[in-house]
């Protein structure tokens, strides 16, 4: 094809357009990366840092024989930039990799900004440039702008779902005498802190939850949620035993000295360096603020709880990848532009840093005249692409890294742990040797 500039746009500052970017100037090549913030901002962004984390502060486990963990080998393998900033701005979180969320994104604009062959421009794009080579990585808040263009080229509109955020607090607020220091099944440190409930506490919680204020979405809206991002009221509707099932579940956690495990639990993760903020896992809500404050302060131990950031509702967008993109990230009408991030269709922190990376040595390689890059179903990143690029489009819903998008393994292996290792093992000489052809 032909490229009227002498440079890759990437247009997103989030951690798919970072990791884009900082790939393609590998590649020796200029960028633009442009980014809207602070000119404009989000429901959800509070800084105008790049790479903001705008939910958990956790980028999930880092154990070789999980989905998570391959993730982030292969990331290794591949030169992530985020990677290597977020183990330098970590904070205890057992077996997972969570961070401080300003320290990380304050790092990682600081390697972009300096960058010489990286140019950061502060600015809203709201066309997409026909003849240059450029990475869409807006993010699931794409600016309307942005969306209605977008809609424009691929002449399909986009789809929604909603996503919602946990509130955090402050540690010196809580109350130590009922929250304790434990890891689940004493696995791992015991770096998350854990509010225990009895079975009359949690039905007083539960009645007040279920009769909290929310922000309501329309009817439709209730078929868009993410599963692993439902708010905590919709889990909570589903049935009074629901919670302790799933985010309050107190299996594996006995207090000290207790007799026996609580009725349900709610665990704190931290979410700092220096470990004075603590985020409330798996709580994402729509409750006004001061529900949140009232019907929140009901969990044992957050009785004066300092809240630093409520929870909230957003609107996330992603295209019909099946539809739009192929295996290299090209959008199939116009392979001069592709796309990065959550807006494909990959969920979480590392999947969409992944796929910049993706994006970014793809882009690269079609500037220099090259073949592009399909990484092999055999490695988790290439399986997480190659699921959005191939699913049912009628069907179509964000995805996670896990084992279950992988190829089959030639022969059986009956024990879960000892497949997935096998699996783990796999994938990292297929990446490898992918990696060395780069």
């Amino acid at each position: 094809m032909m490229n009227n500039s002498n440079y890759i746009n990437v247009f997103g500052g989030g951690l798919a357009g970072c990791e884009a970017a900082n790939t393609i100037a590998k590649f020796g090549i200029k960028v633009k990366l442009w980014e809207m913030r602070p000119g404009r901002s989000t429901p959800v962004h509070q800084s105008s840092n790049l790479a903001e984390l705008v939910c958990s502060n956790s980028l999930k486990s880092e154990l070789g024989d999980t989905a998570q963990g391959l993730l982030k080998q292969e990331m290794e393998i591949l030169g992530s930039l985020l990677l290597e900033c977020a183990r330098m701005t970590r904070v205890p979180a057992s077996a997972a990799l969570a961070v401080d969320r300003e320290l990380f994104a304050q790092m990682v604009t600081e390697r972009i900004c300096e960058n010489p062959l990286i140019e950061v421009i502060r600015d809203e794009i709201n066309f997409i440039p026909e003849k240059e080579i450029s990475i869409i990585a807006t993010g699931p808040l794409t600016s309307e702008s942005m969306s209605l263009a977008l809609q424009n080229l691929t002449g399909s509109e986009n789809l929604f779902f909603y996503d919602a955020i946990a509130p955090s607090i402050t540690a010196h607020s809580l109350n130590y005498d009922k929250v304790f220091r434990a890891a689940r099944y004493d696995k791992g440190e015991a770096d998350y802190l854990n509010c225990p409930f009895t079975f009359e506490e949690y039905n007083e919680f539960y009645e007040n939850l279920i009769a909290a204020d929310f922000m309501q979405g329309h009817e439709i809206d209730k078929k868009l949620y993410f599963q692993s991002c439902q708010p905590i009221e919709v889990i909570a509707k589903s049935g009074v035993d629901t919670l302790r099932f799933g985010p309050m579940r107190p299996v594996g956690l006995k207090p000290p000295n207790a007799e026996q495990l609580p009725y349900a639990v709610v665990q704190l993760r931290q979410e700092d360096k220096n470990g004075q903020v603590f985020g409330l896992v798996g709580f994402q809500t729509r409750m006004r603020w001061g529900d949140q404050d009232r019907v929140l302060r009901l969990i044992p131990g957050l009785e004066h709880a300092e809240f630093v950031r409520y929870g909230s509702m957003h609107r996330n967008t992603f295209v019909n990848s099946p539809i739009l993109l192929k295996p290299t990230l090209q959008l199939k009408m116009k392979d001069n532009i592709f796309l990065a991030g959550q807006i494909t269709g990959v969920e979480g922190y590392m999947e969409s840093a992944a796929s910049g990376i993706v994006a970014g040595i793809n882009a690269a390689k079609l500037f220099r005249g090259e073949n592009l890059a399909i990484l092999p179903n055999e490695t988790m990143v290439g399986a997480l692409l190659n699921f959005i690029c191939t699913s049912d489009k009628s069907v179509f819903q964000p995805m996670n890294a896990n084992f279950g998008l992988m190829l089959p393994l030639p022969a059986r292996i009956k024990g879960k742990k000892m497949r997935y290792e096998k699996y783990a093992e796999r994938a990292i000489k297929n990446m490898s040797e992918f990696s060395e052809l780069l």
